[in-house]
């Protein structure tokens, strides 16, 4: 039998508040994420306003596999009022969690990622999430240095070229 599925319900951190995922963020959203440089290690290219905001309503739609649970966050940093990245965890069946982050490159360097993601792994270990990983390019630093704030160390595992990086939660 499936689990039920897992919200993204808000966290708030030092200096950010992780708001779950709205259609209406990806206007701000699509600036924000506008720097080709952030798909330097990812691929692809930045959403126009319209492409993200189709992304967005789809994933705000949720999983359609059964016993799947997409959550996604805004990242708002309340001293500049503004949003300034994400951060996701896609939640499956026996309490694993892939997450995913990104910053916007002019709020890079301030810890703002590491911040996030270890608000994240906080929170899925209080639910029933027992595994968390990532897969990062094995030359991105930067994501590197984020997943171990958050707890993660690299395994020997690869998918596409990127490395998985996994933290075990105690129950």
């Amino acid at each position: 039998m499936s689990e039920p599925r897992m919200t993204a319900d808000p966290i708030r951190t030092e200096r950010l508040d992780l708001l779950p995922l709205r259609v209406e963020h990806a206007e701000e959203m699509a600036v924000v994420l506008s720097d080709p440089a952030l798909h330097r290690f990812i691929g692809g290219s930045p959403y126009s306003p319209d492409d993200l905001r189709a992304r967005y309503e789809r994933l705000v739609a949720g999983a359609p596999e059964p016993g799947v649970s997409w959550c996604n966050w805004v990242l708002w940093l309340r001293a500049e009022a503004c949003l300034v990245g994400t951060v996701q965890a896609t939640v499956t069946e026996g309490a694993v969690a892939e997450i995913a982050w990104v910053v916007g490159t002019p709020w890079q360097g301030q810890g703002l990622a590491s911040e996030a993601a270890r608000a994240l792994v906080a929170r899925l270990g209080q639910r029933s999430v027992r595994t968390v990983v990532a897969h990062i390019h094995p030359d991105h630093r930067a994501s590197a240095a984020v997943a171990t704030a958050a707890g993660m160390s690299a395994t020997e595992e690869e998918q596409e070229g990127e490395t998985r990086w996994r933290v075990v939660l105690s129950p």
